[in-house]
């Protein structure tokens, strides 16, 4: 369904992203890991469409999506990492702005505005002001934006931030359930336990590149390492944290320089 061809992004000649190529199918949860600078943001606006690639391209259905990019965007919902929302709407205002972006019956809309609000515990806040709204509840009004239009393509980008234990649980049932009806998930996060559980595979970047593309339980197997974020700071040649940890209790027991 989506598709990267060897696709790059550069800014002033510097690569960001370097030949990434993969592939989400539908009924799918790829999740897509990678410490903060690897590339991870720049590869998600190319997927939504807000920048196009310096190389290579992003296809979906076949079809690169700046060929039509509305009709493209019909077909996507998209959690982002920060909540850029218009704070004097209402909860229920901005769903209906983003299903009238969308196209939908005004009738339909209101439906499953009130509906999805229902259901993610945010009936009681939706006319209240977004910047009245914990973090959280931002979170889950963006995830009922995201699916409001019934997408085939569903990108999450740390979607879990801010949500408390409840919210959570709920979601990691909800994306089982989007995968079960056929959607396509990209899923973008640093909790790797919860990656490691939902996940069908998962693609590991390291300064712009691809570094490993398997199962999470094949990644595992093969690298002979217990969990999934063992794999993952072996793979990135990640900071041996619990070294630093150690200094910075040394540094804070330091009476005189």
């Amino acid at each position: 369904m989506l598709e990267l061809h060897h696709v790059s992004k550069s800014y002033r000649r510097i690569p960001a992203v370097e030949d990434v190529s993969f592939c989400v199918r539908a009924g799918e949860i790829l999740g897509y890991l990678g410490p903060n600078g690897s590339g991870k943001s720049t590869t998600v606006k190319m997927v939504i469409g807000m920048i196009r690639p310096t190389a290579g391209k992003v296809l979906f259905s076949g079809r690169d999506i700046h060929d039509d990019l509305a009709a493209y965007r019909v077909n996507l919902g998209y959690v982002p990492e920060e909540a850029q929302i218009y704070t004097h709407l209402s909860g229920l205002e901005y769903l209906q702005l983003v299903g009238r972006l969308r196209g939908l019956d005004e009738r339909l809309l209101e439906h499953k505005a009130r509906v999805l609000l229902h259901l993610l515990s945010l009936e009681a806040a939706q006319y209240s002001a977004l910047s009245e709204y914990s973090k959280g509840m931002k979170q889950r009004v963006l995830i009922a934006a995201a699916l409001l239009h019934n997408p085939r393509l569903i990108v999450f980008d740390e979607p879990l931030s801010g949500l408390d234990t409840t919210s959570a649980r709920l979601f990691k049932d909800l994306l089982v359930l989007l995968a079960h009806e056929g959607k396509a998930i990209l899923y973008i996060s640093h909790v790797l336990e919860v990656v490691e559980r939902v996940c069908d595979r998962v693609i590991v970047l390291s300064k712009g590149r691809v570094v490993a593309d398997a199962a999470p339980q094949d990644l595992v197997r093969l690298m002979e390492l217990p969990t999934l974020e063992s794999v993952f700071a072996q793979l990135v040649q990640q900071t041996d944290t619990e070294q630093v940890a150690r200094e910075v209790v040394d540094a804070m027991k330091v009476q005189h320089a």
